[in-house]
């Protein structure tokens, strides 16, 4: 027996091929009507693995006879090998309803459990028919606890595109999983509990007797359960932190748990629970807890540390202590960045921690291993040391730099140094003495750094009249994007004229304008332009001046990215580019024949823009000639608004007269038949307008920027499924540059701030500083804080994210 079980695994591991398979399929249906339940429950696994639909007809009404066997060991083998060929041969499967239907009433649990996923595999594209199923079963008759977590799951499924639909509250079937609740098995109990918890909307009348069971489950002697109990509470502590609150004092006694997984959940659900007064008791547990754990736990630790200290501002002084110390001890550099990370952090967002948190990562890049991090912080005392009461306390940490580290960090010290001789008038005849005995360092980068912003600042010591372009390029913020200035700076040939900065483009975009492959079919972003040409704004804006119908629209503001009009492996494949003006706006339709035996000639779009109404077409240039595989470009322009970003939706039809090509020749006839083909509807949003510029220090750049133009507003963006939903929406709303890696949600956040910048059409600058909160389980608050050089153009960012 056990030789002859072998040979079933060989064969199924082996998978022969179509012609080979007969070899083997004669034994095995001889097998499926063998007296050994053994070999027949083997014999169907691998027929199944092995057959094709022609075959699955001839042994079909076998299998139908084996879902029904009474030996539990065959009939759920049939069943798992329906489960597999449902994937293949779906409508033979369906065929075996009936005897599936008698098998979900069977007293084995596993053929029960195995018969219940095979029907609603079956039936789950047909929603009415998932519901009688669900209820049906709810009424009791499911005895296998397997089976009765399955039809859990799709109760609960039910529930959730229940409550979707009608919108009123009702939850159909919710008594059936509160009844679960007091099934004898724990592993319904659990799945019941954690269904109730993962509902939408759910309350706290229907949380309650949820916690309950998971409160008792803290307790049990089974690390399994105390693990699934705890990793709910600490999901349901995200959105319902008060309904998990009972549960502190059981939690509080895990922390001390053999298992470090369940003793972390048990600590980060603590830290989102606990309230004001019991942030002391909790720092003293956590201290002995840490040195036992991992670093990837450690992480999780730190990161609810820091959002409770941002729900518990009075608290920052314990708190900063705890991250300062734990910072000093052993860890790896993804540990260590997090503490940090969380430090920069608190020192932004709670102005009366600034100057100790500042203090604490002075200490700490005295022993500090990792360069990046040296040089982060660094950079980050650079920023926020000279706005501190006392700057020149930090000054001996910095200059310490220069003395013990590596030249990465012995330059990124001198540069600190200097924006404290540039922004504190009392520390200049000090940082002069520091920054010129650098001058005699043995490498290349920090002395050129040191001569630089010896000259910058005045380097004999008095206090000279720097040129403000020259101080703003040294110390403010960068406006344009490192990549385009690098790109920018290697296309520079040297000449008698100098580089000007102003000359690098601000989208941070950069389009590859290279011809794709003949393979891909697809039209290229441009046709003419060379390869890697300075930027994609320097190649659009040639092109564009070349054409006499468009030279007097004077200077291109932005160009989009191609946007797709047409399906993929389509006869004609059109893409559209929308370049913008300030008065005017040009759809370059980038347009491609695959059709080999046609040349399409007199190439153009209708653009209906009926709903545009700010919008008139005034010119257009047609495609002479579109032979395959050759792309070419058609131009529609419209007139609108001066300054103004106006929006709107646009049709468009592709009209060409079509000649059939002699493939021995390649020659076209003469006479041609105009035809149309349909594209896709083109939208101009208020993103076009808006190019996304980064700045190198958003809050220099914020406070400089002054609050002359700032309007401040809140608005409510209503159900979504998480914060980091609402966040990147505002963000492709306004289509503006993220700062300083803000647009990323730190995981199981309540609140979000998020920094954007860019420069709006007519060239002006603009600042957002974007507060995101969940109020309530799903719903999310935003206040939005606007600055510009225009109010006008704060007025018209309230007005996007008000329509929007």
């Amino acid at each position: 027996m056990g030789l002859r079980r072998m040979v079933y695994v060989i064969i199924k591991e082996l998978s022969p091929s179509a012609d080979e398979v007969i070899i083997v399929t004669s034994s095995l249906m001889k097998d499926m009507t063998s007296k050994t339940d053994m070999y027949r429950a083997n014999a169907i696994r691998v027929l199944c693995r092995i057959t094709d639909g022609t075959l699955l007809t001839q042994i079909e009404r076998y299998l139908k006879q084996a879902i029904v066997d009474k030996n539990p060991v065959v009939a759920s083998a049939a069943l798992v090998s329906g489960i597999h060929l449902l994937q293949t041969n779906r409508e033979i499967v369906k065929r075996w309803s009936n005897e599936v239907q008698e098998a979900v009433q069977s007293r084995a649990a596993l053929v029960q459990f195995h018969a219940l996923a095979l029907l609603h595999q079956i039936r789950q594209n047909d929603r009415l028919a998932v519901n009688k199923l669900v209820s049906s079963l709810t009424r009791g008759s499911v005895r296998s606890p397997l089976a009765q977590c399955l039809l859990i799951r799709y109760t609960s499924q039910v529930i959730q595109e229940s409550t979707n639909d009608t919108q009123t509250g009702d939850r159909p079937f919710y008594d059936f999983l509160e009844g679960c609740l007091r099934h004898k098995a724990e592993m319904v109990i659990f799945e019941a509990a954690r269904a109730i918890t993962e509902l939408n909307g759910v309350t706290s009348r229907e949380l309650t007797p949820a916690i309950t069971v998971l409160q008792l489950f803290l307790s049990s002697s089974k690390p399994v359960l105390r693990f699934a109990a705890v990793r709910t509470l600490n999901k349901v502590a995200m959105s319902h932190p008060t309904a998990v609150t009972n549960c502190n004092i059981d939690m509080e006694s895990l922390i001390s748990d053999q298992n470090r997984s369940i003793a972390t959940l048990a600590i980060t659900t603590l830290l989102k629970t606990g309230n004001e007064s019991s942030v002391d008791r909790l720092m003293k547990q956590i201290t002995n807890f840490m040195s036992d754990i991992a670093d990837e736990f450690k992480i999780v630790v730190v990161d609810a540390i820091r959002s409770l200290c941002l729900k518990f501002p009075l608290k920052h002084r314990s708190l900063m202590n705890f991250l300062s110390n734990i910072l000093r001890e052993e860890g790896g550099f993804e540990y260590k960045k997090a503490i940090v990370d969380s430090i920069v952090i608190l020192i932004r967002d709670i102005p009366e921690a600034k100057e100790s948190g500042l203090l604490h990562l002075c200490e700490f890049i005295e022993d500090c291993e990792f360069t990046y991090l040296s040089t982060q912080i660094l950079h980050f005392l650079g920023i926020e040391g000279p706005k501190t009461s006392d700057p020149s306390k930090y000054i001996r940490y910095i200059y310490n730099r220069v003395h013990l580290e590596n030249a990465t960090v012995r330059a990124g010290a001198v540069s600190t140094l200097a924006k404290f001789g540039a922004m504190v008038d009392g520390l200049k005849p000090r940082i002069f003495v520091l920054l010129r005995r650098c001058l005699f360092d043995n490498d290349d980068e920090v002395r050129d750094r040191a001569t630089l912003y010896l000259n910058t600042l005045g380097g004999d010591g008095a206090v000279v009249e720097t040129d403000e372009g020259v101080k703003e390029f040294l110390f403010g913020s960068l406006d344009v994007p490192l990549v385009n200035l690098e790109n920018s700076l290697k296309n520079y040939d040297p000449s008698e004229k100098a580089f000007d900065i102003n000359s690098v483009p601000k989208d941070v975009k950069t389009q590859p304008l290279a011809e794709k492959k003949a393979t891909s079919k697809k039209p290229t972003g441009l046709g003419a332009p060379p390869p890697g040409p300075p930027s994609t704004v320097d190649a659009y804006e040639k092109l564009l001046s070349s054409i006499p119908e468009f030279a007097s629209f004077g200077k291109l503001f932005k160009s989009s990215a191609p946007v797709e009009l047409t399906e993929a492996e389509t006869e004609y494949a059109v893409n559209v580019v929308k370049h913008i003006f300030d008065g005017h706006v040009v759809f370059q339709y980038n347009c491609s024949n695959t059709i080999p035996e046609q040349l399409l000639e007199n190439v153009t779009v209708i653009v209906d823009a009926s709903e545009a109404e700010e919008f008139a077409e005034v010119d257009s240039k047609p495609l002479r000639q579109l032979p395959y595989d050759s792309p070419g470009q058609t131009f529609v322009a419209f007139e609108k608004p001066e300054g103004v970003s106006a929006v709107g939706k646009f049709s468009n039809m592709l009209r060409f007269i079509v000649k059939e090509v002699d493939p021995s020749t390649g020659e076209a006839e003469d006479d041609g038949v105009e035809d149309e083909y349909q594209l896709e509807d083109l939208e101009l949003v208020a993103a076009d307008y808006m190019l996304k510029v980064g700045v190198s220090n958003f809050r220099n750049a914020w406070e400089s920027m002054g609050v002359d133009f700032e309007h401040v507003d809140e608005y409510g963006l209503g159900p979504r499924d998480s914060l980091a939903e609402a966040v990147n929406a505002v963000i492709n709303l306004l289509g503006m540059q993220p700062c300083e890696g803000t647009e990323v949600v730190p995981p199981n956040s309540r609140s979000h701030t998020c920094l954007l910048s860019g420069v709006y059409i007519g060239n002006v600058k603009v600042l957002v500083r974007l507060q995101f909160g969940l109020d309530g389980p799903k719903d999310v608050a935003m206040k939005l804080a606007v600055r510009s050089e225009d109010e006008t153009v704060s007025d018209a960012i309230h007005e996007i994210v008000a329509s929007g």
